[in-house]
């Protein structure tokens, strides 16, 4: 999963949901010289990714895209799916997600001293061209994934992900709305058990 289903799928607690969105920065047991709450939002963040790369339904979606993306095929999902997040946001979601993306911008200026490097380089970008909104559109996801070719050092055409967004948009949002409701309860056990333990 992408960026904001991370974040959505990390409740209310603040330090959770740090912890969550810096999980691909933090490698191994470097998890463990963080506060007890930003630990469970990296634990929480590994536990998702594994879901997600397992369950049937996401490796379906991934098999519905165009074979030219190989295993970057799981990168183009994790993006459609944070755009179908945003278009079904109400059946997931109390909380307006304009709402959402403002409040998580500054929490993120306000705790981004301890962040790791990689995020602190990344972070005035993201919130300056206002990443998380761009994937409500169309046309922001066709933004992102071209700004993702660009980044990555092998020759795979992902900006062509639009494409296969538009020729399997129902499909793909079906997928999503199969899966999603399954992984936000897979999460919400997570929470509840590891916060038991704190």
């Amino acid at each position: 999963m992408n960026y904001l289903a991370h974040i959505l799928l990390s409740g209310t607690n603040k330090n959770v949901q740090i912890g969550n969105f810096i999980g691909d920065a933090v490698k191994g047991k470097d998890y463990l010289k963080y506060p007890n709450f930003i630990q469970v939002g990296l634990l929480l963040h590994r536990e998702i990714d594994s879901f997600t790369d397992t369950y049937a339904i996401v490796k379906k979606s991934k098999k519905r895209l165009h074979p030219r993306y190989g295993h970057y095929a799981g990168v183009i999902i994790d993006i459609l799916y944070d755009h179908f997040l945003c278009i079904n946001w109400s059946s997931y979601s109390n909380e307006n997600l304009d709402d959402f993306i403002k409040n998580f911008y500054v929490l993120m200026l306000k705790y981004r001293d301890p962040l790791p490097g990689e995020i602190k380089r990344i972070l005035p970008k993201l919130i300056k061209n206002d990443w998380f909104s761009n994937y409500k559109t169309k046309k922001g996801i066709a933004r992102v994934l071209k700004g993702m070719q660009n980044y990555i050092k092998h020759d795979v055409p992902l900006a062509m992900g639009i494409r296969d967004l538009e020729d399997n948009f129902n499909l793909l949002n079906n997928d999503f709305n199969t899966f999603f409701p399954e992984l936000q309860q897979h999460a919400q056990s997570f929470l509840k058990n590891k916060n038991q333990s704190i």
